[in-house]
């Protein structure tokens, strides 16, 4: 049985492959699962999973957990420990899925101990792409990527020459604001922004839906995770979310991959490739979808995905100050301190202050971070 870390296990996708891993006890154990204060949530996994080892970044959620474990299970505490587990020889398969730059350190960790890393935390590509897969290179670790797209993407690529590629295709659903007068989109409210059509996630990924910035940072991880140029990337409006990715080639042949908006399908392709699991998801019913419709992204409704082309372009300096801006502008959204169309104001007046430059090691990743957050912060009012 292959031993498994949940980084995130709180989350959307740690209860999705929390799933997963209970639907396959002959092939999966969870080794430890990692949280950061939701005690609650992390008990009921306790009780499903029964991991060997329970890890909450938050040291009081860890002495509360402790307290309710009563010696039970071990649990340790803080970032370290997070880290110390994804590296540690007992864990064959980590699941990234802590969200945010915070979940760079303990995937890394496990990068460089050459596990199989089932990746669903973009900031590890989109902030440190470059130095992310030239240490998955070195250290022999698998990177198999969780999200849907960019999972479609992988079993699309399988057996297929990277010069036979002409175009990597990434779909979106149009969040939930697709048919919206882009003059209104000033007066939406954190709740109407959250509210995803077809998928169930967390406040931070649902409101960047809405805004299409997934769209937008999804676009430079596929440049690193498949290692694309910036002309072969392109998204497209498909609000059934049905197809999760296409693939053109040289010869004019397309291949997509369609499966039911659920993401313990692609939790599963990560898990265990070769053969595929059972995932627990919906078969497909082509006749009862009867149609299947695709449109241009406005750019106009989503002015982020035209301020990702000047970031796809550009040096690692531009995609860290893009992807830490949106973090703060989002939050500060999500906190009622600024509209909605102002998040991607922010980022944009953000990358303008940011110098381009291509970064070298981790300290200048976490220091680019650092300086892009406090100028988001300062033109979110503080």
């Amino acid at each position: 049985m292959k031993r498994v870390v949940i980084l995130g296990a709180t989350g959307s996708i740690g209860t999705s492959t929390a799933d997963v891993i209970r639907r396959h006890p002959d092939k999966f154990v969870a080794h430890a699962l990692v949280g950061h204060r939701n005690v609650e949530k992390m008990m009921g996994l306790v009780r499903l999973l029964r991991p060997e080892i329970v890890v909450m970044t938050d040291l009081e959620a860890a002495k509360m957990l402790s307290d309710r474990l009563a010696g039970h299970v071990p649990v340790l505490a803080g970032m370290d420990a997070a880290i110390e587990v994804s590296g540690s020889s007992h864990a064959e398969i980590i699941v990234a899925a802590m969200v945010g730059a915070a979940g760079l350190p303990a995937t890394m960790a496990a990068v460089r101990a050459g596990k199989r890393v089932a990746l669903a935390n973009k900031e590890c590509l989109v902030t440190a792409g470059r130095l992310f897969m030239h240490e998955a290179d070195r250290c022999g670790a698998e990177v198999v990527p969780v999200d849907s797209e960019h999972a479609a993407v992988h079993q699309a690529l399988q057996g297929q020459p990277r010069a036979s590629v002409a175009k990597i295709i990434l779909t979106a659903s149009g969040g939930p604001f697709r048919t919206r007068d882009p003059d209104s989109l000033r007066d939406v409210t954190p709740e109407q922004a959250v509210a995803h059509p077809n998928w169930s996630m967390g406040a931070k990924i649902s409101v960047d839906s809405a805004t299409m910035m997934n769209k937008a940072l999804e676009l430079i991880e596929a440049r690193w995770l498949f290692d694309a140029r910036p002309d072969q990337l392109d998204a497209i409006i498909h609000p059934e979310s049905i197809v999760h990715a296409l693939v053109s080639f040289v010869d004019g042949s397309v291949l997509a991959q369609m499966a039911m908006p659920d993401m313990r399908m692609p939790i599963a392709y990560a898990l265990q490739s070769t053969p595929r699991l059972a995932s627990g998801i919906e078969e497909l019913d082509l006749p009862s979808l009867s149609r299947l419709h695709f449109e241009p992204v406005d750019p106009r409704r989503f002015p982020a995905m035209r301020l990702v082309r000047h970031v796809l372009s550009g040096e690692d300096s531009l995609a860290i100050a893009f992807n830490a801006a949106n973090e703060e502008a989002n939050a500060a959204f999500r906190n009622m301190k600024i509209g909605f169309t102002d998040i991607v104001r922010i980022v944009e007046q953000v990358l303008a202050m940011t110098e381009g430059c291509n970064v070298q090691d981790f300290e200048a990743v976490w220091s680019l971070d650092a300086e892009a957050r406090q100028r988001a912060r300062e033109l979110c009012g503080g």
